[in-house]
């Protein structure tokens, strides 16, 4: 490990290194943030990131971290776990709960647990009511290199009923910038959650057949076309890993990314964070639950029991052109 920075509250951050021949990755103790991710013959990361710890309190919040308890939205605020009616504090447009709010899994250092040359795992506690939500939470995450891919082993447990929906939240771009603008993307998604002028979903679950989210065959993407953050649905229930997405870049470096998840989230940095960057620099993917799903009886269940561990498991290969 190596220092990295400082937290505006003091804490201290460090940096572990993890590489194989063909790949090397950086992560920070803050959030698990998967901060660089570089592949030997690409003279550029693959990953949006900072070397200021500044900018990741600040517009670079959601940029590489595993968010937790629970990623993206829960509409009004409010979720049911065990029964019972949970009200948040709103901190989304639309008073909408996005990320969990404060005190969830980005804003703590994570432990490290055990580090070799080619893994780390990183450990967090979330104590009873962190994020208002019940449960002294025990997440892990794992992380792996071989050959050319990165490997993400999550897993969580709860000693109350609780919700548990995490995912890492990185930015993507295959050529090094300015913007992802002209790269092919390909999802093995047959259905999507249709969103309200919030990106909140609104319960509907659609089929993609005839729609712009339809990216089953691949095509190549533009901003805009279509305005993209949206869960593209790929299973009922978490299932086996198995291959379900495909980015190409311009300059034909291919990144496939396999996961257990039922679903992806797929937003396109429609506004710009970076210093000096401009929008759809990057495209954030993020393998995850179905969001909303406590508010939505037909949607796959995040509900954690404490007799039972939460897992997901997510693998980004990259082959050069």
């Amino acid at each position: 490990m190596t220092p990295f920075g400082t937290t505006r509250d003091g804490r201290a951050v460090h940096a572990v290194e993890i590489a194989t021949g063909d790949l090397s990755v950086r992560i920070l103790t803050y959030g698990a943030i998967l901060q660089d991710v570089r592949l030997a013959g690409v003279d550029h990361g693959l990953t949006l990131g900072s070397d200021a710890m500044s900018d990741y309190e600040g517009r670079l919040a959601y940029f590489g971290p595993i968010i937790g308890p629970v990623v993206n939205r829960l509409t009004g605020a409010k979720a049911p776990i065990g029964g019972l009616r949970y009200q948040f504090a709103a901190n989304a447009p639309g008073g909408h709960l996005l990320h969990s709010g404060p005190g969830g899994t980005i804003d703590r250092i994570w432990d490290v647990a055990e580090v070799g040359p080619t893994h780390a795992t990183l450990t967090v506690t979330l104590p009873d009511g962190a994020c208002a939500m019940p449960g002294n939470r025990r997440i892990t995450a794992r992380f792996e290199v071989a050959g050319t891919t990165l490997r993400l082993a999550l897993s969580a447990t709860t000693d109350e009923t609780t919700l548990m929906s995490l995912a890492n939240h990185s930015y993507w771009t295959l050529d090094g910038g300015p913007g992802w603008a002209g790269h092919h993307l390909r999802v093995a998604a047959d259905r999507v959650l249709p969103t309200d002028e919030n990106a909140a979903p609104t319960g509907e679950i659609a089929d993609v057949a005839g729609t712009p989210f339809d990216f089953r065959d691949g095509r190549e993407i533009a901003p805009g076309a279509p305005p993209l953050d949206h869960n593209l649905c790929l299973s009922d229930h978490n299932v086996p890993l198995r291959d379900v997405l495909w980015l190409t870049g311009r300059t034909g470096l291919r990144m496939t990314l396999a996961t257990t998840a039922p679903g992806v989230q797929i937003y396109d940095q429609r506004a710009p964070n970076r210093p000096g960057r401009e929008a759809y620099e990057g495209l954030a993917i993020e393998p995850q639950h179905w969001p909303d799903a406590p508010n939505n009886p037909r949607f796959p269940s995040i509900e954690l029991a404490p007799e039972e561990t939460w897992t997901q498991t997510t693998e980004w290969r990259f082959l050069r052109a």
